[in-house]
């Protein structure tokens, strides 16, 4: 089976082998995306990305909504899964959010800001230093317990001060109390400059790269949320619609529909390697097909194109093999 999203306010299920709607999900309205797993094995959920601000998920083992996830202030025009876990959503929205989502808890658990950089790949991991216990109690009392020094007031009395831990602990407990999708730091944190149109996580699941309405390309680390700062070359991206970006299998090519042509990116320089020509009108998705590395295009002039490295001919590769032996045994030698 396969699912479709459609700007008549549905999420339709199809079984490929009657060519017919099995199960059916109304949205409040246009769908933008929608997208499943692809390694899902405790699930069957379908996340929906729509005008609302909020993401619904369905449910094809119940036909029913399973919850929806609250943070994003517009509409929802991106979404893309994580490769790497099966709970793990990214959400980009048309106020230039992108969250991140475990589905298993309320709230989003981080979003991404474009100022919170940091230049490259991901640095190795670095060994925590390990604390000598002895050195640590030294200049310590007999009990083990160090005085805080007190501190004299105008009048000469003295002041003692707050405990440290009773001070941390009520910190927890307010940020607790906060909706952890609505604090203020992430509503004023922004991926882009405007609509969010395309999410793509790489292979490994180590990387996300994000497109906008802002015609900006901006690769992020999935681990520590950072702007790897890679400087894509500037062109121009559609800014009214959502985008569907491809990524070849070893995460070093990036397929981009960038208007009516679709351009092929290096990730980590930013550089176009080349560009692919053939739809009349703008290109809306692609996909690559590791296996037969093959990239299949979809636009707006109801096309489909297949796009598929350049194949020799055998034959001619043996016949021109054979006249190059036949030019070097041949005696140069005249009578």
């Amino acid at each position: 089976m396969f699912v479709t999203g459609s700007y008549d306010h549905h999420i339709n299920v199809w079984d490929t082998n009657t060519a017919q709607v099995v199960m059916n999900f109304k949205m409040p309205g246009k769908v933008y995306r929608n997208a499943m797993s692809p390694i899902a094995r405790s699930h069957m959920l379908i996340a929906a990305g729509t005008e609302d601000v909020q993401v619904r998920l369905c449910d094809m083992g119940t036909g029913a909504f399973a919850h929806t996830l609250s943070g994003h202030r517009d509409g929802v025009m991106s979404l893309e899964w994580s490769t790497s876990s099966e709970w793990v959503l990214v959400t980009g929205g048309c106020d230039g959010a992108i969250r991140f989502w475990d589905i298993r808890k309320a709230g989003c658990f981080r979003v991404l800001d474009q100022s919170h950089s940091q230049f490259g790949r991901r640095p190795p991991l670095l060994v925590r230093p390990t604390t000598n216990k002895k050195s640590s109690l030294t200049g310590q009392g007999s009990s083990g317990k160090v005085r805080a020094p007190q501190r004299k007031s105008a009048n000469g009395n003295t002041s003692k001060p707050h405990p440290v831990g009773r001070a941390s602990s009520q910190m927890k407990t307010a940020k607790q109390r906060s909706h952890p999708g609505m604090l203020s730091s992430h509503d004023r944190a922004t991926g882009h400059y405007g609509v969010v149109t395309g999410l793509k996580v790489t292979e490994d699941g180590m990387y996300l790269l994000s497109a906008g309405s802002d015609s900006r390309l901006r690769l992020w680390d999935m681990e520590s949320g950072c702007n790897t700062l890679v400087n894509f070359e500037t062109t121009r991206l559609q800014n009214s619609k959502a985008i569907q970006i491809a990524v070849s299998q070893d995460s070093t090519l990036a397929f981009v529909p960038c208007m009516s042509t679709v351009k092929v990116f290096d990730i980590w320089s930013g550089q176009t390697k080349c560009s692919f020509r053939g739809h009349y009108e703008n290109v809306n998705c692609c996909w690559y097909n590791a296996m037969d590395q093959e990239l299949y295009t979809g636009g707006n002039d109801r096309h489909i194109l297949v796009w598929s490295p350049y194949e020799l001919n055998m034959d001619k590769v043996d016949e021109w093999r054979n006249e190059q032996a036949a030019a070097v045994d041949q005696d140069n030698w005249s009578d």
